[in-house]
This record gives C-alpha cells, sequence and structure tokens, in this order.
C-alpha cells in the first residue's frame, strides 16, 4: 500500500466519480493516511473537503478561481494545478501554499501534448515564492532534473500506481 511508503502526500483525484462516491472513498483515504502520518489532498471536490474536515486541498484553476475566499481559507494545505507562468502567479495570489507545474515531460496522461520541459519549469519556480513540484511525466531517471530546475518535490502517478514494490519506489525517488 502507498501509505505505508510514506509519501511526502497522496492528492485523491478520481474526475469519474461522483460526489457521493469521491466522498466515501475520500473518508476512507483520509483514515488510512492519517493512520501512517501521510499528508492527503482531497481533489476538486472543496464542499466535501470542508465536510470531512480536511486541511489540505488542490484545484484546477479555473475552479480555484471560482471558490470564495471563506473556503479557501478552510486549508492548511491549498494547491492548483498551473500550466503557464502567469497561471502560477494568480493561484499565489489567490491563496496557494504550494502549485504543481506541468506537464514537464511527455506522458500518456497528456497523449499528443509535448511536455513544457525543464525551462518552463524553471521559469515557474523562479516566479513565485510558494513550493512547486513538478509533474508529468516524472521517473526515477529524470527526477533529479527536475529538482535541479528549482522544484521542491516531484509528483508521480503511473509510477507509483503501477510499481510492484512502493516503499522501494520511493526509496529510489528520495534519493534524489
Amino acid at each position: 500500500m502507498l501509505a505505508e511508503a510514506r509519501p511526502k502526500g497522496i492528492i485523491l483525484r478520481e474526475k469519474d466519480l461522483s460526489a457521493s462516491e469521491y466522498k466515501a472513498l475520500a473518508k476512507a483515504v483520509l483514515e488510512i493516511c492519517s493512520r501512517y502520518d501521510v499528508i492527503c489532498i482531497l481533489h476538486s471536490f472543496a464542499d466535501i473537503a470542508i465536510q470531512l474536515g480536511a486541511a489540505a486541498l488542490h484545484l484546477p484553476l479555473p475552479v480555484l478561481r471560482e471558490l470564495p475566499p471563506n473556503k479557501r481559507s478552510s486549508f492548511t494545505t491549498l494547491g492548483a494545478s498551473c500550466h503557464s507562468i502567469e497561471e502560477a502567479k494568480e493561484a499565489e495570489a489567490l491563496g496557494c501554499t504550494y502549485i504543481t507545474a506541468g506537464h514537464v515531460f511527455d506522458t500518456d496522461c497528456k497523449k499528443g501534448l509535448a511536455g513544457r520541459g525543464l525551462e518552463f519549469l524553471k521559469q515557474v519556480c523562479e516566479s513565485v515564492t510558494v513550493p512547486v513540484y513538478g509533474i508529468g511525466g516524472i521517473s526515477g531517471e529524470n527526477a533529479a532534473q527536475v529538482i535541479k530546475a528549482g522544484a521542491k518535490g516531484v509528483c508521480v502517478m503511473s509510477g507509483a500506481m503501477l510499481c510492484g514494490d512502493p516503499q522501494e519506489y520511493l526509496a529510489k525517488l528520495r534519493e534524489i
């Protein structure tokens, strides 16, 4: 189980679930993450995150723009997905405590769209004061380049979900 390997955090992104399905899953995942002292960052469903007392929320920037300030302030950790320097600056101004910037490399999650590259990531990192995490096509082979470009860390999905041993997989990423 991924939470047992104690990643820095787990973003629970499930775009295909109804609100009630997401709420049930989020409640269970929050409990699992709490057991292993791993931050669980809920995704997109701000009202559900508030109902469940979640401390962390990640939103697409268009959703963050619509979230009232009183709801934004409900979270000690607030992140947004950004795809340009302008978006990163806007997310920071809206109260984000971190930003994901990507997609850095080509990835199956964004088939047909070229990665924005390390120079893009470097420019985003230099444009804001909050931590920036690189996302998109990140692997053990290229994670060091992401950190060298200025990112605080990396976000991985496929590698973590498909690996046979999460402890070993994360240990290799932590060596960077």
